[in-house]
């Protein structure tokens, strides 16, 4: 945890960010300055601090001794905080613990019970404390949690991710059907009661959303009874917050909707036909869609959350993303943890990569994603399904300083090497290979700091 406040800051240095899907923009001797509010009042390349100083604080009213300088050194860079669009904040201590599991019985032998546990206080700010900890030291400056069904254990989430400055949505689990009976809601009144009272109780500790946003969220469709998700539905029209659940990503899954809610056409079809399904819903999984009903979601506006770790982890299959891109569709990137085996999203950004290809081997060579890709996936695009695409995942005046500083190992003949983590450098590779092996090959030890509407959350010990 950080107690730095957001201040008039002067960053220097590389800056390498998504210009669009398939194009990663590279700003080298560049400045970026950022206000006391977090927010980028200009950019400029070939700049130093001493020119900095003489063209653009006068010109902004600043003066040296009321600005933090940040200058990255050679070899380092500054990119845009990863956004991971799905992450179950609760399951943190099974991170990695999936046996042979599939989807079903891995959330009744270790989902279930561990979110349940977490009604204790203690133990909930124990488990939500070091999931922050992790996201935030992996890059991870937005994340889009899941909580469980108790209020106070949500509204705790809340306020730690206020208190260790990461920008949040925050979902209470609703479930008040086919889920164990000590751990669901007593009925679709108190669902909607309990989701009401933690969506008060941000209003109450970040009343314009700053950085804590509620997101309603019907854990799935088979957990929830008809009546819960109209009465979900409802509430979100009346209050214009976002919907994140998931959707088609497992067949046996499918099956089940399609024996529950047998007068729906599709799974897709369930939640549009509840009012749940619209430019501000993020489907999490989304593997097994078929052609009409990605035309619906393309229709509604709704958003994608890719989490390929998981999927593979709990054998789910390969999302097509290629697919879902052509057909115009937004598409982020999501850890799942602890579907997901990890809280970062540089390792959801490669396993993205790799799904790709081996969704190529089955005969779909266009289905490979590039580097470029990838990483817009982590940032921009993701930026776009929490609907902030105007404010964070990329660089530019009026955006937000979301930030990491990247730094990568140095490797010389004569003089050894200098240890930034597990990414070696030897001298004669081009930016866009240094990038590719920071995606294959980094982690954590590679973020050397991460800040958030401009505020320092994060910064590496060396």
């Amino acid at each position: 945890m950080s107690d730095h406040s957001a201040e008039k800051s002067l960053f220097l240095g590389s800056f390498i960010h998504s210009k669009s899907l398939d194009e990663l923009e590279y700003l080298h001797d560049s400045a970026v300055f950022v206000d006391e509010k977090g927010t980028i009042v200009a950019i400029e390349t070939g700049y130093d601090l001493t020119k900095a100083e003489k063209m653009l604080f006068p010109k902004l009213g600043w003066s040296a001794e009321d600005v933090t300088i940040k200058t990255a050194k050679a070899g380092q860079f500054f990119f845009p905080g990863f956004i991971d669009t799905h992450i179950h904040a609760s399951q943190y201590p099974n991170a990695g613990i999936f046996g042979k599991t599939t989807l079903l019985d891995w959330l009744n032998t270790y989902t279930f019970p561990m979110e349940s546990s977490l009604s204790v206080q203690s133990k909930a700010k124990t488990v939500y404390t070091r999931c922050i900890q992790r996201t935030l030291s992996n890059g991870t400056t937005t994340a889009s949690y899941y909580a469980t069904i108790s209020v106070p254990s949500t509204n705790l989430l809340a306020d730690l991710c206020l208190q260790y400055g990461q920008r949040a949505f925050i979902g209470r689990c609703c479930m008040d059907t086919l889920s164990p009976d000590f751990y669901r809601d007593e009925s679709p009144a108190t669902a909607l009661a309990d989701t009401r009272a933690t969506i008060s109780h941000i209003a109450s500790i970040d009343p314009t959303h700053t950085l804590i946003t509620p997101i309603i969220t019907p854990r799935f469709a088979p957990s929830c009874s008809s009546e819960l998700m109209h009465g979900l539905g409802a509430l979100q029209k009346e209050t214009n917050l976002p919907v994140q659940t998931h959707i088609a990503e497992n067949p046996k899954e499918i099956a089940l909707v399609k024996s529950l809610f047998p007068e729906h056409e599709s799974y897709t079809h369930v939640y549009d036909n509840h009012g749940l399904l619209g430019p501000k819903t993020i489907l999490a999984h989304a593997v097994h869609l078929s052609e009409a009903e990605v035309d619906l979601i393309k229709e509604r506006e709704g958003k994608i959350s890719h989490c390929p770790a998981s999927n593979s982890a709990i054998t789910s299959g390969t999302a097509k993303i290629r697919w879902l891109l052509n057909k115009g569709v937004e598409v982020g990137l999501g850890t799942d943890m602890s579907g997901g085996y990890s809280p970062s999203i540089l390792e959801a950004v490669r396993q993205a990569s790799l799904v790709s290809r081996h969704v190529a081997m089955g005969g779909e060579e266009e289905a490979k994603l590039s580097i470029e890709e990838v990483l817009y996936l982590g940032t921009k695009g993701g930026a776009k399904v929490v609907g902030l695409g105007d404010k964070i995942g990329s660089f530019g005046v009026g955006m937000e300083w979301d930030a990491q500083l990247i730094g990568l190992g140095s490797v010389d003949g004569e003089m050894g090497f200098s240890d930034e983590g597990p990414v070696d450098i030897f001298g004669w590779e081009n930016w866009e290979e240094r990038v590719a092996k920071w995606v294959y090959n980094g982690d954590d030890r590679n973020t050397l700091a991460v800040w958030v509407k401009g505020r320092l959350v994060h910064e590496r010990k060396v």
